[in-house]
């Protein structure tokens, strides 16, 4: 579980003491094997552990086999750059209440497992409910599973989450 200094890193942010009690959400430990899979849409390289990575890569060529293209906007996060995400929120003057609708709070994003991933596709805004009208969520609606992939924040999911059509993961 949080460790004492990442606490009060979940102090310092706002996040209630009681966030993830219950199991919802889960408790991810940050991934310690990772290997780079590429860039994504703003050129900078993204990890996932070899498991995730070789899923990875072997769904996203199936796809393009398929005449759909698969992009990678976001694989392992750390728990500071989680944090980080959270704190410019914070500093836009969003309520934390808001934040943790859309962002895991440190220590609970799936993203920390390194088999965690955001796709997006050509034509589709990234990180939009848009995502989920594209030829791409259509495909990964019929294959994600055969690469042990699965849609992990569908509508009304158990964590209080944003639908996320675009989030996938092991």
């Amino acid at each position: 579980m949080l460790t004492a200094p990442q606490r009060a890193i979940h102090r310092e942010l706002g996040i209630p003491a009681d966030y993830g009690r219950g199991g919802r959400p889960r408790f991810y430990a940050e991934a310690r094997e990772l290997i780079d899979v590429g860039p994504n849409l703003v050129d900078r390289m993204q990890r996932l552990t070899p498991p995730a990575a070789a899923r990875w890569q072997a769904m996203r060529a199936a796809a393009e086999s398929d005449g759909i293209r698969l992009l990678l906007v976001s694989g392992f996060r750390s728990f500071a750059y989680q944090a980080a995400l959270i704190r410019r929120k914070l500093e836009a003057g969003q309520a934390i209440a808001d934040i943790l609708t859309v962002n895991a709070a440190p220590g609970f994003s799936q993203h920390h497992s390194g088999q965690a991933l955001d796709i997006a596709t050509p034509g589709s805004r990234p990180l939009t409910e848009a995502f989920e009208n594209s030829e791409a969520f259509a495909w990964l609606g019929g294959h994600a599973a055969d690469f042990g992939f699965s849609l992990t924040y569908p509508r009304g999911n158990a964590d209080g989450f944003v639908y996320e059509p675009w989030h996938w993961a092991l």
